[in-house]
C-alpha cells in the first residue's frame, strides 16, 4: 500500500459503512445512524482533500468516491422512505434521477465517447439538500423534533433540484451526443 492509495481506501471504507448505517436505520437507532452518516460525510471530505492536495487522484477514485456517496444517500432514502420518514414519491424521484444519469453516462461512454463527467452546480446543490434532508430526518426521528415547515422545505427543495438537475444532465449530455454522433461499430 502506498500513501496515494489512501483516498481510495477511505472511499471503500465509506462504501462498506453503508451496511451498518442501513442496519441502524432499520433498527431505528437514528442517533447512531446520524453519527455514522456524519463520519462517512467527514471521510468524503478527507479523501477529497487528500486526493486534490497531494495529487493522489485516480480513475478508480473518480469512480469509488461518487459510488460511495450515491450508495449511502440512496440507501438512506430507501430505508427512510420505507419507514414513511421521507415521502415515497421523493424517494422514487431521487432513485429515478440517479438511474437516468447513470444509464445515460453508460450509453454515452460506450456509444459516443469516454465520459469525463463533472457534477453541474445544481447537482451539487441537490446532493447538499439530500444530505441536509437525511440529517434533518434523522435528527427529527431520533432525538430533537424539528419544525414541520423546515422538513417540508427540504423535501420540496430536494424535489425541485432533483427535477432541474436531472433535466439539465439529459439536456447537456443529449446535445453532446447529438453533436458527436455514435461510435462506429467497425
Amino acid at each position: 500500500m502506498k500513501p496515494s492509495d489512501l483516498p481510495n481506501i477511505i472511499s471503500i471504507i465509506r462504501l462498506i459503512a453503508v451496511v451498518p448505517v442501513v442496519y441502524l436505520l432499520i433498527q431505528q437507532q437514528y442517533l447512531w445512524a446520524l453519527i455514522l452518516f456524519a463520519v462517512a460525510g467527514a471521510s468524503d471530505g478527507l479523501d477529497g482533500f487528500l486526493a486534490k492536495h497531494y495529487g493522489w487522484q485516480s480513475r478508480l477514485g473518480g469512480i469509488l468516491d461518487p459510488l460511495a456517496d450515491k450508495t449511502l444517500l440512496v440507501c438512506c432514502f430507501l430505508v427512510l422512505g420505507a419507514q414513511d420518514l421521507i415521502p415515497l414519491w421523493l424517494v422514487l424521484a431521487v432513485v429515478l434521477r440517479d438511474l437516468v444519469i447513470v444509464s445515460g453516462a453508460v450509453l454515452y461512454n460506450y456509444g459516443v465517447a469516454e465520459v469525463d463527467a463533472a457534477p453541474i452546480p445544481v447537482s451539487k446543490a441537490n446532493t447538499a439538500i439530500q444530505i441536509l434532508l437525511v440529517v434533518a430526518v434523522l435528527t427529527d426521528a431520533g432525538f430533537y423534533a424539528l419544525p414541520d415547515a423546515a422538513l417540508s422545505a427540504l423535501v420540496w427543495g430536494c424535489l425541485i433540484t432533483v427535477l432541474i438537475s436531472g433535466a439539465q444532465y439529459v439536456w447537456v449530455w443529449g446535445r453532446k451526443a447529438a453533436r458527436q454522433g455514435w461510435k462506429s461499430r467497425g
